[in-house]
């Protein structure tokens, strides 16, 4: 085989390979802004106007996360640290303010449903905020599944921003969750790169009541 045309195809093998690795852009800190929206029978409308207008905010910088989820019930905020596993939720709602502190046990035995998670990934794709995205659905151990749209065109440094993305191939920017009997889809309406404030992942000193993880396991199973 002539030797020129070998080192043409090894260069065009190579720049291929080039322009896939740099295709994904990976990203230090950023965040992503969801849609709520809420799919309900008629016995559970009047609980889903108060979803109403809901949204959630994912913040990343470098190995943290702060997830806000604001709607007319009020607002539930979790600092998750990657570097120790560790989480702080807060949550408010009308004039109570509660602090809940967790160590990596609680946090994972708090998202225990979401161990050994599985994506079957599918070859249907749409386009979301200009990324195109592909389908998977997730499958948890007890057999429940639900849907994912997510795009590998970015990523994040921080990969362990949830456990119920854990080996999912990219960034979701469509998926569905449950709240009770109603369904809940989550749809990204903004991604940003530019710099998360370091003050975002600060702890409360005062204005909480803060409990344990058992503390709030043993009021949940009270009711």
């Amino acid at each position: 085989m002539n030797m020129k045309y070998i080192q043409h195809i090894v260069i065009v093998s190579l720049v291929s390979i080039c322009a896939s690795a740099n295709a994904q852009k990976t990203y230090n800190e950023g965040t992503i802004t969801y849609n709520i929206a809420v799919v309900t029978g008629s016995n559970q409308a009047q609980t889903a106007d108060l979803w109403d207008g809901a949204t959630q905010k994912l913040y990343f910088k470098n190995q943290q996360t702060r997830t806000e989820l604001k709607s007319l019930l009020g607002t539930t905020i979790t600092l998750h640290d990657s570097r120790n596993g560790s989480a702080v939720v807060m949550n408010e709602y009308d004039q109570n303010k509660v602090l809940i502190r967790m160590t990596k046990a609680n946090y994972e035995d708090g998202n225990k449903k979401y161990a050994g998670i599985k994506f079957e990934l599918k070859n249907e794709t749409k386009t979301i905020l200009g990324y195109k995205c592909g389908l998977a659905i997730a499958i948890l151990s007890d057999g429940s599944t639900f849907k994912v749209y997510y795009t590998t065109e970015f990523n994040f440094q921080n990969k362990d921003y949830g456990p119920q993305f854990n080996g999912l191939p990219g960034v979701p920017l469509e998926y569905e969750s449950e709240m009770g009997k109603m369904k809940v889809t989550y749809m990204a309406d903004k991604v940003s790169f530019e710099p998360v404030g370091a003050i975002l992942f600060d702890v409360p000193k005062s204005g909480y009541r803060e409990m344990t993880y058992e503390e709030v396991q043993r009021l949940q199973k009270k009711n």
